[in-house]
């Protein structure tokens, strides 16, 4: 497994070794003992989640707060997404800043965001498969979130005016300046 800085503290990308032949191709997508020694974070993941999307869904930007903060390890089943990932770590030198980066079926990538951090993607593909690991379990009390295009933000998801297609939840969040 390879890692890629991001810019953002603690937020990287992973690629990991793909062994490939006439037949397809196998991967170790996650060893505990690999991830910890490589990324220097906990790899004590609890919840798995997946959804499935179609082309333009923007989901996001969503965390968790206080006890119940997650970290998360991302990555597509299939198709293609913009993932984000926007730092509201108070006291990080790159609060407020985000990265995003392009994960697929077909690169393998997977990006590790940490605690404190928002989480968006918008799928690029006609359809996507998107996985990921929490390290905490999911808990409605502690959601916070932030419009998909707040201005503070700046946010490019590559979908065409129009042709977002955002669920009412995600609609009605707060703006990135009353975190």
């Amino acid at each position: 497994m390879e890692i890629e800085q991001t810019g953002l503290k603690d937020c990287i990308i992973i690629k990991p070794r793909v062994f490939e032949d006439p037949r397809g191709y196998f991967f170790e997508s996650f060893n505990l003992n690999t991830f910890e020694e490589k990324t220097g974070q906990s790899g004590r993941f609890v919840q798995d989640n997946q959804s499935f999307s179609s082309y333009g869904v923007i989901r996001g930007l969503h965390a968790q707060s206080g006890e119940f903060a997650q970290a998360k390890l991302v990555r597509v089943l299939k198709g293609e997404v913009l993932d984000v990932a926007v730092d509201i770590r108070p006291d990080s030198p790159t609060y407020g800043k985000h990265i995003s980066v392009k994960l697929s079926a077909e690169n393998k990538l997977q990006l590790y965001v940490p605690r404190g951090f928002l989480h968006g993607f918008s799928v690029l593909s006609e359809t996507a498969e998107f996985f990921y690991k929490c390290d905490n379990f999911y808990n409605k009390s502690s959601e916070v979130g932030v419009m998909y295009n707040d201005q503070n933000l700046n946010i490019d998801w590559l979908i065409p005016a129009g042709k977002e297609a955002i669920s009412d939840k995600d609609l009605i969040l707060n703006s990135f300046s009353s975190l």
